[in-house]
């Protein structure tokens, strides 16, 4: 029997038992790891920390002089390939003056979507005060955005503004939380505000993150707490293949509001998951709240029809 390892990146006696530790780890239980895996997870751990020690002294030494320096996505280019992304891009990203929105599989997709074109990313408030985290987003120069702050679109505007000024790129994930690369869920588009009215010039470019099947395994999906979704994908056994798919740009200025242009983000984004996979989505199976998505329950036969 071939090694389940090598489908899965999980240490297990065949694929019914690697499948058993993926279910359970999305119902929030924590995932053993083999000495292999343990060995593999200390060795990525070391790597991203001496990553840390090499770029980030690089990063404030640099800006003493200049404010763009290209530290944060060369260290965030090697992270991912640290943590086992190997990255193809596919399509000619606009290198300026664009909004990227993308679909949303990992924390991985951070890591590996800027490493590829330095983009900043809209993130929610909280992300600012989480530790490490928080820390290296705002190195990134992260715009943080309080969902609940209805009175405060003309400041967000400022913000996505300063950032692109800054930047020349930032990034939005509107499903709001991560999949399993074979479901899309519906775009919150309250993220896209910013875009209401678009700042003149600037461009949105979907962006297809496609892990294959691999996604089955890494995305962070259901109860799984982020601690645990971060042992197990830098415990997994090999590498795997991340294609980056830069989309055809449109002007939102073309569509009428944040939700015409999430609509149409969206479409494409469908359209090109579904070529990748080459057969249909699927329904997610998680209840998602912050998008109000309710998984679809199974039927349960009714054993008093007649």
């Amino acid at each position: 029997m071939s090694d389940p390892g090598e489908a899965t990146g999980i240490d297990a006696p065949n694929i019914d038992a690697a499948w058993a530790l993926r279910v359970a780890a999305a119902r929030g239980e924590s995932t053993p790891l083999s000495i292999r895996g343990w060995l593999r997870l200390s060795r990525r751990v070391a790597m991203l920390v001496a990553l840390i020690v090499i770029f980030v002294p690089l990063h404030y030494l640099f800006r003493i002089v200049a404010y763009g320096s290209p530290f944060p996505m060369w260290f965030l280019r090697y992270a991912a390939w640290v943590s086992g992304a190997r990255v193809k891009v596919e399509g000619t990203h606009l290198k300026r003056d664009v909004f990227y929105v993308a679909n949303h599989v990992s924390w991985m997709d951070i890591l590996s979507l800027a490493g590829a074109c330095g983009t900043a990313f809209v993130a929610k408030a909280e992300l600012e005060k989480a530790p490490v985290v928080g820390w290296l987003a705002g190195m990134n120069r992260t715009v943080y955005v309080k969902r609940e702050h209805r009175l405060g679109v003309a400041e967000q505007i400022n913000a996505l503004k300063e950032a692109l000024a800054d930047n020349w790129a930032v990034t939005v994930f509107p499903e709001g939380t991560t999949t399993d690369g074979q479901s899309l869920l519906p775009f919150k588009t309250s993220m896209l505000s910013v875009l209401e009215p678009p700042p003149p010039g600037v461009l949105v470019q979907p962006v297809l993150l496609d892990y294959g099947q691999v996604a089955e395994w890494i995305g962070w999906i259901g109860e799984e707490g982020g601690l645990n979704n971060a042992k197990r994908v830098l415990a997994r056994k090999g590498t795997f293949e991340l294609r980056i798919r830069f989309l055809e740009p449109f002007s939102p200025a073309d569509y009428v509001g944040r939700k015409a242009i999430g609509v149409e983000s969206r479409k494409r984004i469908e359209e090109a998951l579904i070529e990748a996979l080459g057969k249909p989505l699927r329904n997610f199976a998680h209840d998602v709240p912050p998008v109000r998505y309710s998984a679809q329950k199974p039927s349960v036969p009714d054993d008093t029809a007649v």
